[in-house]
Parts: structure tokens; C-alpha cells; sequence
């Protein structure tokens, strides 16, 4: 079983890797198809974590669409601290009081714009695995600073697709669990259009593999990515704004910055866990306002 999951978690850790690769190849185009000036070009710098593993932080600042962009990979293990054991107990996670260890490779991807009807985005999706568990998670969300319907109904229309590839009932469930998830509760408001959210994904559950089939639909979230997202900026990244429509997009920005801070697990565990902090903060905006 252990010589299985090796080949498995090295399967998943390519996997991310090419669409960290893809998706930054696009966003480069996106770069010198639009706007004016010299067109942005992502920054990359590997990051560690002293307890094993690291990966490549892959950031664009000031571009002509991207005002900031990262598109982060990694590859950790370790032994989880105490704090994490406690809390991967509390989700179910079997094991952790006699072995501690884990392993665990994603991708985490965050943009804001430059213009403000083009909406920021957040994609992540990931694999864990413990000495008694393995599981993934992820998801995708739109969070404009004003909003179009047809964009909303675009982005959720490739997430459905996403998850119709594999179970009729992974789109609703997903949806559902996204609205929650990326609730605001001392705001009293969600922090943008919503999308899909998944997390403990084994759906064959201990009485069957299922490894291949939850990998194959995490592959499929990550695919409509691109396609969910790109035609949303073209549309917008050419629309004229206003400084009142500059503001509402900073105001936005800080409900997205409190969110990340507050509630994220990501962001939670990677600093729980000693991951690099300029990795996991990558998804806090360049500028953002509060009134």
C-alpha cells in the first residue's frame, strides 16, 4: 500500500504542477492580448517548509490586467503539531493521536484585477494524506466588486459541468457547500457569487478505492478553471470605469482580505504548519480599503 500511494501522491503532485504551468502560460497571454503599457509576467521563487517538502510561488504584479496574481504549488509533509492533530480529529480524520505524519500537494490561485468590473477569482484544489486516510478538496469562487449576471451565470455553469462529468448530485452539494463556506458571518454577507467548495472527498469511503475517480474529478475542477474564468476577464477587462467604481472594488478587496485572515483553512493550516508565510498570504490584496 505504501509503494501504491507513493506513485499516487506523485501522480497528484505533477498534476498540480501542469496546471500551474498552464494556467500561468494563459494569464501571461490574457497579459499581452489586453490593456496598454508593458504587459505583466509572473515572478517565481521556490519556498520551503523546514519540516520537509516546499514548492514554487508564482506572482504577477502591476500588469496591464492582473493588478496582483498568484499561482502557487507545493509539495509539504511532516508531522502535524498538536493543534492540527485536534483539529484533523475534530473533521473525522482517523489516527492521529498514534501517527501523526502527513503529506499533502495543491494548487492555490488567487487574482485581482486591474479593472474593476473584471472580478477577482480563487481556485485551490488539493490532495492530503495521512498514514490512515487520504482524501481531496477544493473548489472554485467568483467574487466580483460589481457584479454581472451573466458572468456569475457563466462561472457556475463550467463548475456544473465540472461536476456532471462525475456525479449528478456533486454540483448542488458542491454549490451548497461553497455559499456556506465562503460566508462572511461577522459581515453578515458571502464574500462573492459563490462556485463550488469540496473538502474530505473519498467518496468510496472505507469499503472501496475510490483514489482514481476523486482524482479524476479534482483533475476536471481544475480543467474548467481556464475555461470558467477567461472568457469572464475578456468581456470585462476592457470596460471603462469610474473612481467610484475603484472604490467599491477596494472596499470589496477588504472583505476578501478579513475573510482570508479569519475564516480560511488554507491560510490556517499552512501557518499552522510552518509552510513559507509569504505563500500562504499571496492571496491578500496589493491594496485594499476599509470604510
Amino acid at each position: 500500500m505504501t509503494d501504491l500511494f507513493d506513485a499516487r501522491k506523485a501522480r497528484a503532485a505533477a498534476w498540480f504542477r501542469e496546471l500551474r504551468d498552464q494556467i500561468v502560460a494563459s494569464f501571461e497571454g490574457l497579459e499581452d492580448r489586453f490593456g496598454e503599457g508593458e504587459p505583466g509576467r509572473f515572478e517565481v521563487t521556490p519556498t520551503t517548509r523546514a519540516d520537509g517538502g516546499g514548492g514554487l510561488m508564482s506572482v504577477m504584479r502591476g500588469g496591464r490586467v492582473f493588478e496582483k496574481v498568484g499561482v502557487n504549488v507545493s509539495e509539504v509533509h511532516g508531522t502535524l503539531g498538536e493543534r492540527a492533530q485536534k483539529a484533523m480529529a475534530a473533521r473525522g480524520v482517523p489516527g492521529m493521536d498514534k501517527d501523526p505524519r502527513f503529506w499533502a500537494s495543491g494548487i492555490s490561485l488567487v487574482a485581482h484585477m486591474v479593472n474593476p468590473h473584471a472580478p477577482a477569482v480563487h481556485m485551490n484544489t488539493r490532495m492530503f494524506w495521512t498514514p490512515h486516510a487520504w482524501w481531496f478538496g477544493g473548489g472554485s469562487d467568483l467574487n466580483p466588486a460589481i457584479e454581472y449576471a451573466e458572468d456569475t451565470a457563466h462561472f457556475h455553469g463550467q463548475m456544473q459541468a465540472a461536476c456532471d462529468l462525475h456525479d449528478a448530485g456533486y454540483y448542488p452539494k458542491f454549490k451548497a457547500w461553497a455559499d456556506e463556506y465562503f460566508f462572511v458571518p461577522h459581515r453578515g454577507r458571502a464574500r462573492g457569487v459563490g462556485g463550488i467548495f469540496y473538502d474530505d472527498l473519498n467518496s468510496g469511503g472505507p469499503d472501496a478505492d475510490s483514489w482514481d475517480a476523486d482524482f479524476a474529478f479534482t483533475q476536471d475542477v481544475g480543467r474548467h478553471f481556464l475555461p470558467a474564468f477567461v472568457p469572464v476577464t475578456e468581456r470585462r477587462v476592457g470596460s471603462a470605469w469610474t473612481e467610484a467604481d475603484r472604490e467599491a472594488q477596494l472596499v470589496h478587496r477588504g472583505l476578501y482580505a478579513e475573510y482570508n485572515l479569519v475564516y480560511d483553512r488554507g491560510t490556517k493550516f499552512g501557518l499552522e504548519t510552518g509552510h513559507d508565510a509569504n505563500a500562504v498570504l499571496m492571496s491578500l490584496p496589493p491594496i485594499a480599503k476599509w470604510t
